[in-house]
């Protein structure tokens, strides 16, 4: 059942699945949007209940950013499949969270720009994606025990394919995080700090309690069959781990990440033609460098110099030819042992 906050209006959203009842349940969050061509429209954004009587509920999706693949393929595909029967507890399955970017193939939604990534807690009586956000804070997060949040780095960035958690600072609730992103049992296992945790999702579900872990699979706007099977095997991983999915944990060999700071990430201070230094998962020292930026306005300019700030492996870069000044150009992660 769900119980609004006393403080807030209920959510607009209708979801025409019930949530306690066993079986597959394929279905919507049905959000009203007057718009030009539907005056009493409305956002139909897919969703799959797969229950079977008592045990944990895990809560997964995709396309948080619309312009992430691997999770939307991995889920829509895990809701037409998954059995019931095999099953012990809950599967909420919502394989385009921000469904407005989705369907444009945007990182923000075309109704209200919004960054569903950075919309949390959102609002009942605010903007689509920040009623979206709301009705994932208060009806669905609530519901949860894991939560499994699938990214790629979209048409900007592009990743070493890593599954991850957050160093948070009840390590009590990090340590089984980071339990569950070892059962993912991506290439790449990452222990992140972020640099700008203020609306996410993670935080959201983190600040509940919640086992929250995510990914990042490739990028550059498209899916590849390799990053699309990492997704599909470990999220049925995570299921098998949490013993909500009958089965072993399939293992793999991974490799553990760190990013322990700021000097992670590097950044361009230029408008310019994008040359990378060194490719995903090579080595790099501090001060070498990572990428060069070419002037276009005219010739006989030299480019700007983007230089590590730490040693490790080159984690993601900037993934067009064409950079602005204030995009992510590189993120360093540090190997460990």
């Amino acid at each position: 059942m769900l119980r609004p906050d006393r403080d807030l209006p209920p959510s607009p959203i209708s979801p025409t699945v019930d949530f306690d009842a066993d079986g597959v349940q394929h279905g919507f969050l049905r959000l009203p949007y007057s718009r030009d061509d539907s005056a009493w429209g409305s956002v139909m954004i897919p969703i799959a209940v797969i229950r079977n009587g008592e045990g944990p509920t895990a809560l997964l999706t995709g396309a948080n950013h619309g312009d992430e693949y691997e999770g939307p393929l991995a889920l829509f595909d895990l809701a037409r499949k998954l059995d019931p029967l095999q099953v012990s507890g809950r599967v909420i399955i919502v394989p385009a969270m921000n469904y407005p970017a989705f369907r444009a193939g945007t990182r923000t939604s075309p109704i209200d720009k919004g960054n569903m990534n950075r919309s949390f807690p959102g609002r009942p009586d605010g903007t689509v994606t920040q009623k979206i956000a709301d009705f994932f804070q208060r009806h669905l997060l609530p519901l949860a025990d894991l939560v499994v949040d699938l990214h790629a780095g979209g048409k900007t960035l592009d990743f070493v394919p890593f599954c991850a958690a957050h160093v948070l600072p009840d390590k009590a609730q990090e340590a089984r995080a980071f339990a569950a992103v070892e059962a993912f049992s991506a290439p790449y296992s990452n222990r992140m700090i972020e640099i700008d945790a203020v609306g996410m999702y993670d935080t959201a579900a983190e600040a509940m309690g919640k086992v929250f872990i995510t990914t990042e699979l490739g990028g550059g706007g498209t899916a590849r069959a390799q990053t699309v099977r990492i997704a599909r095997r470990g999220v049925a991983n995570v299921l098998r781990h949490a013993g909500i999915l009958a089965g072993k944990v399939e293992t793999q060999p991974t490799r553990w990440l760190d990013m322990p700071s700021a000097d992670c990430f590097a950044f361009a201070e230029t408008d310019g033609l994008f040359e990378t230094a060194v490719d995903l998962g090579e080595p790099v020292a501090a001060g070498e460098p990572l990428a060069y930026i070419h002037p276009i306005a005219r010739t006989g300019r030299e480019p700007q110099v983007i230089r590590a700030g730490m040693s490790g492996i080159l984690a993601a870069r900037h993934f067009p030819g064409l950079v602005q000044a204030g995009d992510c150009a590189a993120v360093i992660a540090v190997l460990m042992s």
